[in-house]
């Protein structure tokens, strides 16, 4: 069952009939999932918390007690299963035989692209940014090469670096970033990612949807992508003496490419002009 973002009047009345009637409330966080209750005078309900990290031990006993009473699970906000714990727990009561029903309710990047203004046919949802910095400029590199919007999920600790990095991969992308959704401190930003950067609330904090309009990277490319074009630019890096790191950003900038892969093409190259290993710098 969903729950809301954050203001707890988007609530539907078939989900809190769900919780006055429920014999049993999963919830990720039971914290919460009290406050939750408490703002509609909802009392007595026994809590159980299902979260990736106590689910094994968790989900047979839930199971059990879905099978003869009326089991509701809730994230935090929004839906659970959408980058939340659930989506496991709904394929064991389907093994297990226990009818599964979802009550339609809030998503927060469904209602953050509606916000944004960009295309959504074809819209895709990533998920989280990946952590590690090669892994999340490949998976910006294979989103844009799609030609669609995509939706992220994106930590506020990690957002800014999040944007330093599709500045770097495609300057003139457009970009919205929504922060807490339907929250008082909420923030919409709507422009390049160097102009939500210079817009963004600082400290960052709470909850960040991150869409990214489609972008021709094709046309982005064309001219300064060619093999050529690339290579001599590296054999320039390299007569100039720069440090392969510094190199590499500035080239995958200036190509719009994955700073990993050009990076482990410059260390290719300058292993070649050796004749033997290179050594990262």
């Amino acid at each position: 069952m969903p729950t809301p973002l954050g203001n707890l009047r988007d609530i539907t009345q078939r989900a809190l009939d769900a919780l006055r009637e429920c014999d049993l409330l999963v919830a990720e966080d039971t914290r919460v999932a009290r406050r939750l209750l408490a703002a509609y005078g909802i009392a007595g309900k026994p809590l159980w918390s299902y979260r990736e990290q106590n689910a094994p031990g968790a989900t047979a006993p839930i199971l059990e007690r879905a099978q003869a009473e009326r089991v509701v699970v809730v994230s935090d906000a929004g839906m659970p299963g959408i980058s939340d714990p659930g989506r496991e727990l709904l394929n064991a009561a389907r093994e297990a035989g226990v009818v599964v029903e979802v009550l339609p309710g809030p998503v927060a990047f469904i209602t953050a692209a509606v916000l944004s203004g960009f295309p959504t046919n074809g819209l895709s949802f990533e998920g989280f940014v990946p952590r590690a910095a090669g892994q999340r400029e490949r998976a910006f590199a294979a989103a844009l090469a799609r030609g669609v919007t995509s939706a992220w999920y994106e930590a506020p600790n990690r957002l800014i670096a999040t944007l330093e990095a599709l500045h770097d991969i495609a300057p003139g992308l457009r970009v919205f970033v929504a922060r807490e959704l339907t929250k008082f401190h909420e923030q919409q930003i709507l422009g390049t990612p160097e102009e939500a950067l210079a817009a963004l609330e600082r400290p960052v904090r709470g909850e960040i949807v991150l869409l990214l309009a489609p972008h021709d990277v094709s046309a982005a490319q064309a001219a300064p992508n060619s093999g050529l074009d690339l290579n001599a630019d590296i054999e320039a890096a390299l007569d100039a003496g720069l440090a392969v790191a510094t190199a590499a950003k500035t080239l995958a900038r200036r190509h719009a490419l994955a700073r990993d892969d050009v990076y482990a093409t410059i260390v290719e190259r300058k292993r070649a002009r050796r004749g033997g290993n290179g050594t990262r710098d």
